[in-house]
């Protein structure tokens, strides 16, 4: 079976061996790439990925045009971006609107890392633009090791952003939160706008837990990911494949559900 993988990261060249080396004392977590696009590239090989989303986070407002730039100069082959903007940004809107102008698939939003709530009054101005762009939005929802007492992204509130914005596709994280399944299965299973992503979900779900929150929400809304360099493809497969779902949801979740959400041939 084909895997795409809807959740990857990745630094450019020069900034990498910076950037992972700190994010890993953050998280107290192992890496398993060099987070480079080659590095990435590598594991696709050799891991029998078919190609990948890469979510590129803009941590300041000085960063979002070189953030876009490289978003868009890593596109090709089987590399495929997200945007970001930085909500404080004046800017913002206007750099959402240049993200689809070049092509970008959708706005990535970290707020742990962006220092935002998402259901700050600030913020609902970009949800409803990139409602109105057609630009779909992925949020890191639960916890998050740089922050783990503060929940920037509850699924509570996510679910009532998805109720206000209901034409905005909203890409919810970690399995709609991360270490938060409940939270996930009882704010956001069954919004028809909102798909979960299996990021990093075999090291907080087991099998039965997976598949209950599968069901709850519908195999058609949920994306294969691994968060590459933080899990890997044979991790997150093996979770899948264990699951108690048919060979055909599984392969709505491995990637035919990328395939008709982005609009791509995988």
């Amino acid at each position: 079976m084909k895997y795409f993988d809807t959740h990857i990261h990745f630094f450019p060249d020069k900034l990498a061996g910076k950037a992972l080396p700190k994010l890993r004392e953050i998280s107290q977590c192992e890496t398993y790439s060099d987070g480079t696009r080659e590095g990435t590239l590598k594991n696709f090989a050799a891991w029998g990925c078919a190609g990948g989303m890469a979510l590129h986070i803009a941590t300041n407002a000085h960063q979002q045009t070189s953030v876009n730039n490289f978003a868009k100069e890593s596109q090709g082959g089987p590399i495929y971006c997200f945007g970001s903007v930085y909500p404080y940004a004046e800017n913002a809107l206007e750099e959402m609107r240049r993200i689809q102008e070049m092509g970008l698939y959708g706005i990535k939003f970290h707020p742990d890392y962006q220092e935002f709530f998402i259901g700050d009054e600030a913020a609902l101005p970009l949800y409803a633009e990139a409602e109105r762009l057609g630009l779909p939005v992925a949020f890191h929802t639960g916890r998050d090791p740089l922050s783990p007492q503060l929940i920037h992204c509850p699924s509570q509130v996510l679910g009532k952003i998805a109720d206000l914005f209901p034409k905005l596709t909203i890409i919810a994280a970690h399995m709609g939160g991360m270490e938060t399944p409940q939270e996930a299965a009882q704010y956001l299973a069954g919004k028809k706008n909102v798909y979960f992503d299996t990021a990093f979900a075999s090291h907080f779900l087991n099998a039965a837990q997976f598949t209950e929150l599968v069901k709850l929400h519908g195999a058609d809304r949920v994306l294969f990911a691994t968060d590459c360099p933080w899990s890997t493809l044979p991790a997150e497969r093996e979770l899948l494949e264990a699951a108690d779902l048919s060979p055909g949801e599984k392969e709505r979740i491995a990637y035919k559900n990328a395939e008709e959400l982005f609009q791509i041939t995988i």
